[in-house]
């Protein structure tokens, strides 16, 4: 039987590249997505036309009932869920002084509490079965903070700290749980920036050059495989140096 693997924000540039390599791989690929409906559909009709076991699941991560009815259905469609890659997320550039409740209400929401809720719900399945992973994808700002990124950078530390705790207390059920704090990735979340402040960013990363998608989902596919059954509750910055 095939594993089967949550993707939340799957349709973004490092859930669809997590979402294509799962797929390759062979496992069932739950693609959640909230706006981006005809991207992650696209992508998913793309995928089971070559052969693959792809499904699209619409859910607002933030909705307690909304994440249990998609975990329901993939339960009811696969059988068990394997792992949850927690992906979905935003990002805003503010000073913190100008912040309002709504920013800091909404950031928390989506980058924190939503990959509680998920967790939450995949994770009775996963004790009952005695094994699951789980990979929360925070962020190198999370690690090391940035300068009118305040509230985003306090919820991607929140999410190491909900991953180191979590880690703990699903270890004796034998469920891994690990953090991945990627860098400066080109993904259209950096659609934003304008060229000169790419540049500014690259000339920072000791490695020269900004991370690939691809590269980003090739760890999460470890974290996710039997080959990391060993480590947990690990926070693995994937950011060319950055956080050295």
């Amino acid at each position: 039987m095939s594993n089967t693997v949550i993707i939340t924000g799957a349709s973004g540039g490092i859930g669809s590249a997590a979402s294509i390599l799962f797929a390759e791989k062979g496992w069932n690929v739950v693609m959640n997505y909230y706006r981006s409906a005809q991207a992650a559909k696209l992508l998913a009709s793309s995928l089971s036309s070559r052969g693959y076991s792809v499904t699209t699941c619409f859910a607002d991560i933030t909705d307690r009932t909304q994440v249990e009815k998609m975990v329901y259905e993939a339960e009811r469609k696969y059988g068990r869920i394997d792992a949850l890659v927690n992906n979905a997320g935003i990002a805003q550039q503010m000073l913190f002084t100008d912040l309002t409740d709504s920013d800091i209400d909404k950031m928390l929401a989506i980058n924190l509490k939503g990959p509680m809720l998920c967790a939450q719900a995949v994770l009775p399945g996963m004790i009952h079965q005695k094994s699951g992973k789980i990979v929360n994808i925070s962020s190198v700002w999370g690690v090391i903070g940035a300068s009118c990124e305040v509230h985003y950078s306090a919820a991607k530390a929140g999410l190491i700290g909900f991953t180191k705790a979590l880690a703990k207390e699903v270890a004796p059920s034998s469920i891994q749980v690990n953090c991945i704090a990627p860098g400066i990735i080109e993904t259209p979340m950096n659609d934003n920036l304008t060229a000169d402040e790419l540049s500014s960013f690259v000339d920072e990363i000791p490695l020269g050059r900004m991370g690939e998608a691809r590269e980003v989902a090739e760890l999460i596919y470890y974290l996710c495989s039997e080959g990391s059954d060993y480590i947990t509750g690990q926070v693995i910055s994937q950011d060319g140096g950055i956080a050295i």
